[in-house]
C-alpha cells in the first residue's frame, strides 16, 4: 500500500531553523533571537505567576480581556483586534484564508521566512521580491504584481536587515495594489522605532479594506516563550480569521502576562532606550573594527564579514560560538556573508565586542 501523500506545497517547505542554542544562562551570550535585552517586567511575572495557580479551566475564548487591553493601550477598536499564538499563527490563519492553489503572494528576498512557509502550506505559491541596498523597493513589488496576487507581506522593520520603508512609500505602495489584494504590515519590532516618518500601520488599516497589520509580544515585552501575537485589520477580514482561529488559543497566563506588561509602560520605556543608545554605540564599536554593519532601526544588526573561509560569516559565528556567545547566521535568507546579532544588555554587547576584536586581530 501506498503511504499517505502530503500536499505538494508541503514538501516544498524548507523547515524553519532557529539558533542552536534557544535559551541562555549564566555561561552563555544570546544575541541570536532578537530578544528584548532585559527580562519581562515583574509586573507580567506576577501576573503570569497567578494566572498559573490553576490551570484547570480554559481560557477566554477569544483572548477578550486582552483585546480590551490593547484598545484602550493603542487606543484601537476591539473588535478590529484578533490574538493569536504569536503572530505567526494570525500569517498563517490569514494565508488559508486568503490564499491556496494558483494564487501568489509577494514578499521582499530577505523577508521572514515564516511568509513563504505560510503560503506553500496552503498550495500557493510564494514570490520573493529583490530588495534595494538590503531595503525594501516597492517599484520592484508593484511590478511583481498579477492577476494571482492575493497577499504582499512587509516585514517593517525587516528581519534581519533591520531596514524600514516610511510612511509615504506604504502609502504609495498600498495605492499600487489592486483592491481585492491583502497588504500586510508585520510590525514586530515597531515598539523600538525611532525615527519621525515611520508608521506600524493602524492609520492605514482605518482608512482602508485591505491592509493588516501584525504585532508581537515576543520582542521589547520579552514574553517571547509565551507566544502572543495579535492582529489589527478591517472588521471583515477579522470575522473570517475569527471562523478559523482555534478556539482558547491563547492561554489564560499568557492573556495575564500580556495585559500587565502593556500597563508597565516604565519597563517598556527603559527596554526603548536602551536600545535607542546601545543600538548606535555597538554599530560604531563594530564599524571601528573594519567590518560593515546594515543601517537597522530594531533592535538587532547584521554584520558583514570577508568572503576569506578562515575569516567569514561561518567562522565568526563559531568563533564567537566556542566563546560562549550564540549569533545567529542568515544564509537561508539569502545572506551568506553575514552574521545577526541581537542589542542584549551593555554588559553582553562588551563581550561581543571583545570576541570581534580577537576574531578580526586574528588576521
Amino acid at each position: 500500500m501506498a503511504p499517505p501523500k502530503a500536499k505538494p506545497g508541503v514538501l516544498a517547505i524548507t523547515p524553519y531553523a532557529g539558533s542552536e542554542v534557544g535559551h541562555g544562562g549564566t555561561d552563555r551570550v544570546v544575541v541570536s533571537s532578537n530578544e528584548s535585552a532585559f527580562g519581562a517586567s515583574w509586573r507580567a511575572m506576577e501576573a503570569y505567576s497567578a494566572a498559573s495557580e490553576d490551570v484547570r479551566r480554559y481560557p477566554e475564548i477569544d483572548a477578550r480581556s486582552l483585546r480590551q487591553a490593547l484598545a484602550r493601550h493603542h487606543g484601537l477598536e476591539q473588535d478590529r483586534i484578533i490574538c493569536g499564538c504569536g503572530s505567526d499563527q494570525i500569517i498563517d490563519l490569514l494565508t488559508l484564508c486568503f490564499a491556496g492553489p494558483g494564487d501568489e503572494t509577494l514578499y521582499t528576498e530577505h523577508g521572514f521566512t515564516m511568509y513563504p512557509i505560510a503560503t506553500l502550506g496552503v498550495g500557493a505559491t510564494p514570490i520573493a521580491v529583490p530588495e534595494t541596498n538590503l531595503t525594501t523597493d516597492v517599484d520592484a513589488i508593484l511590478a511583481r504584481v498579477t492577476e494571482r496576487t492575493r497577499i504582499v507581506f512587509l516585514a517593517n522593520p525587516n528581519n534581519p536587515t533591520g531596514t524600514y520603508v516610511p510612511e509615504s512609500e506604504l502609502r504609495r505602495l498600498h495605492a499600487g495594489l489592486p483592491e481585492d489584494v491583502i497588504l500586510l504590515l508585520d510590525g514586530a519590532y515597531a515598539e523600538y522605532v525611532m525615527e519621525e516618518d515611520y508608521v506600524a500601520g493602524e492609520a492605514l488599516v482605518r482608512e482602508f479594506s485591505n491592509v493588516v497589520m501584525t504585532r508581537t509580544f515576543s520582542k521589547i515585552y520579552a514574553l517571547a516563550s509565551l507566544r502572543v501575537g495579535w492582529a489589527y485589520a478591517p472588521p471583515e477580514i477579522i470575522d473570517v480569521l475569527d471562523r478559523v482561529r482555534p478556539p482558547f488559543n491563547v492561554s489564560a497566563p499568557a492573556i495575564s502576562a500580556a495585559i500587565a506588561a502593556l500597563e508597565d509602560r516604565e519597563h517598556t520605556e527603559r527596554s526603548r532606550r536602551h536600545n535607542a543608545e546601545t543600538l548606535p554605540w555597538f554599530i560604531g564599536e563594530v564599524e571601528a573594527l573594519g567590518l560593515h554593519v546594515n543601517p537597522s532601526v530594531a533592535n538587532f544588526v547584521i554584520v558583514r564579514f570577508s568572503d576569506d573561509p578562515d575569516r567569514n560569516a561561518d567562522a565568526a559565528y563559531r568563533f564567537l560560538f566556542a566563546r560562549s556567545i550564540v549569533t545567529r547566521r542568515v544564509a537561508g535568507y539569502g545572506l551568506p556573508e553575514w552574521v545577526r546579532m541581537s542589542i542584549g544588555t551593555r554588559e553582553e554587547m562588551e563581550e561581543v565586542l571583545t570576541a570581534l576584536r580577537a576574531f578580526v586581530g586574528a588576521t
